[in-house]
């Protein structure tokens, strides 16, 4: 295809810093891969975005953060959606295809602190978590991280923060809260990695579904995006992001659920731990499975059936 008949692809994405952040490194990746097109950046207001006030919960959790951008694909006004994986439905909208999933960024929840804080440089996860103070106000929304604090620190007073990045940390540093928790990757993206005081790893905290992960949609019908992005998809993540969501699309639960989960994947097979707790964390069910790699969307349904029979189902709802 010459440059003067070179085609535009158009890329819906929210409008927040991180979102616009990961649209224009799919644009990058795009350009990168192909001389065949030229990409462009459509700006799309979700609900999530425009309601700062009432929690992810209350407005339904699934979809708050991807109905509109889908709508904008299919609807013509793009050609593709990017979205971070862990905000994305396990039930592919009609007539849409996850066409890719791009290299992962670090999958970890982050602790951080106060920027007056005083850190030492070996201080890790759990030892700042277990170094709050009694009753310590931690913000964050996710009830999968809210769940395993608790189960780590009862006493913990879990609040809801809402906002971009750059707002939650003004919120922490002006006393609103003394720890909030943030996906690393998130940090990262947005060169913010000095501010995190430390990483929430395995057996105390469990990463979303699809966490640190970006997810590409574009119209089922659409051959020539989808084969773009196929030139940019990772095939190492892939195994390990269908097994963490055929877990949750197993679980019946939504993208904001109490269900956290570890992953990886060798030259043949995928590995995957997932658990689901209680609100208040003080009851916790896990288990963990290893499937051949070309089996990835049964070990996560496999896993599934082994967390509902230990009743994980009662906190799903």
């Amino acid at each position: 295809m010459s440059d003067s008949a070179c085609r535009v692809i158009r890329i819906a994405t929210r409008a927040s810093q991180l979102a616009l952040w990961q649209a224009h490194h799919v644009a990058d990746l795009i350009r990168n891969s192909t001389s065949d097109c030229d990409v462009e950046v459509v700006h799309i207001s979700t609900e999530g975005d425009r309601d700062r006030n009432r929690s992810l919960a209350a407005m339904g959790g699934v979809g708050v953060f991807t109905r509109e951008v889908q709508a904008a694909v299919l609807d013509g006004r793009a050609d593709l959606a990017v979205h971070s994986l862990k905000d994305l439905p396990t039930e592919t909208a009609a007539g849409l295809t996850l066409a890719a999933v791009p290299d992962r960024y670090p999958v970890h929840d982050a602790l951080i602190l106060p920027s007056s804080t005083e850190l030492s440089e070996a201080s890790g996860g759990e030892e700042l978590v277990r170094s709050l103070p009694a009753g310590a106000r931690v913000g964050t929304g996710s009830p999968r991280r809210q769940a395993q604090l608790l189960h780590f620190r009862d006493d913990l007073e879990m609040l809801d923060i809402r906002g971009n990045v750059e707002t939650r940390l003004k919120k922490l540093d002006d006393g609103e809260y003394d720890a909030i928790v943030l996906a690393e990757a998130g940090l990262r993206r947005l060169e913010l990695a000095d501010r995190i005081s430390g990483l929430l790893q395995p057996p105390l905290m469990l990463h979303a579904v699809g966490q640190g992960a970006l997810g590409i949609e574009c119209r089922a019908d659409d051959e020539f995006t989808r084969n773009c992005l196929a030139a940019i998809s990772n095939a190492d993540v892939l195994p390990a992001v269908s097994a963490e969501r055929s877990l949750l699309r197993e679980l019946r639960a939504g993208c904001h659920a109490p269900v956290g989960v570890s992953s990886r994947v060798s030259d043949d097979a995928v590995f995957l731990e997932g658990v689901v707790l209680s609100p208040d964390g003080t009851e916790r069910f896990g288990g963990e499975i290893e499937r051949p790699r070309d089996e990835a969307e049964s070990a996560g349904a496999l896993l599934a059936q082994v967390l509902i029979a230990q009743g994980a189902s009662r906190f799903l709802v």
